[in-house]
């Protein structure tokens, strides 16, 4: 079954909200007296004396008061955030933002407490709930090409081999922290995304599973349908010869083709097989 659309709604909130919440920042910077980074930003000495509230906070903090670290997380999360939206809906991506961004602070606190030479800085930026969403979106379309830039030059990769480069990126600057970026938060958000997608959503398509248990599972699931199929009562399913072709294809067709675009050829159904098989014969008599 592909996913519906979900027209996006809530990024655009987020985009807004983490821009507001730099102007008020930069603001307290400049006029006020209040260290917001000891107070709002993720520390582990914050958490030991018992602000838990830094867990979701720092993920509205950015580096002031320059734009460039806010915009460019605002950036990403207009393109990632809002396809990930529109796949799995506001609700879903919300919990999924914002656990990425839990998830990435909390490695990175661990990264901080366990591994050698690594300073309590604060931690600011919403970049782990952004690679969370990068994740997610790059394990969705695996094979969809994405186009970045690299010193003003824009390069077309797969959405995969981005997500690689990316993630072994991250556990290099966890493992050895080369600058001042929070590469353990990063590295949080991805995992996430990724086990996500692995484990909840079901598109086994970039898990890495091995190929046995992925038809094992979905036999299962086709054993499941026949059980259910068997214990309700349904209609019957009209034949694609007896639909107008129009609305055969509206009906039918674009969902499978939607599926293939997502999952690949290999994830169709039999049932999907012999209605391609149908359209076909259709459009060939017009």
């Amino acid at each position: 079954m592909r996913d519906p659309y979900h027209p996006p709604r809530y990024t655009t909130v987020l985009i807004v909200a983490l821009i507001a919440a730099f102007v008020v920042q930069s603001l307290v910077l400049f006029y006020g007296r209040f260290d917001s980074y000891d107070f709002f930003g993720l520390t582990v000495s914050g958490l030991r004396a018992g602000r838990i509230w830094q867990l979701l906070t720092f993920q509205f903090m950015h580096s002031a008061p320059w734009p460039w670290h806010v915009l460019l997380n605002c950036l990403g999360l207009f393109f990632f955030g809002r396809a990930v939206e529109e796949t799995l809906g506001s609700r879903r991506f919300l919990i999924l933002y914002f656990t990425s961004g839990v998830v990435g602070g909390v490695v990175q606190v661990l990264a901080t407490v366990i591994l050698p030479n690594h300073p309590d800085a604060a931690v600011v930026g919403a970049s782990a709930g952004v690679c969370g969403m990068l994740a997610i979106f790059c394990s969705l379309h695996p094979m969809q090409e994405v186009t970045t830039w690299i010193y003003f030059f824009p390069v077309n990769i797969r959405a995969r081999y981005m997500l690689w480069f990316f993630g072994g990126l991250s556990l290099f600057g966890t493992l050895v922290p080369f600058d001042h970026i929070a590469h353990g938060a990063h590295l949080g958000g991805i995992l996430l995304g990724v086990a996500y997608v692995k484990w909840i959503h079901g598109a086994d398509q970039f898990s890495g599973m091995p190929a046995w248990l992925s038809n094992r599972q979905r036999a299962d699931d086709r054993q499941g349908m026949r059980r259910k199929r068997s214990i309700f009562t349904r209609k019957p399913a009209i034949a694609p010869e007896e639909i107008p072709s129009d609305e055969f294809i509206s009906k039918e067709v674009d969902p499978i083709l939607d599926k293939i675009a997502a999952h690949g050829m290999q994830s169709l159904t039999d049932r999907e097989k012999k209605i391609l098989e149908s359209a076909r014969a259709k459009m060939a008599k017009r």
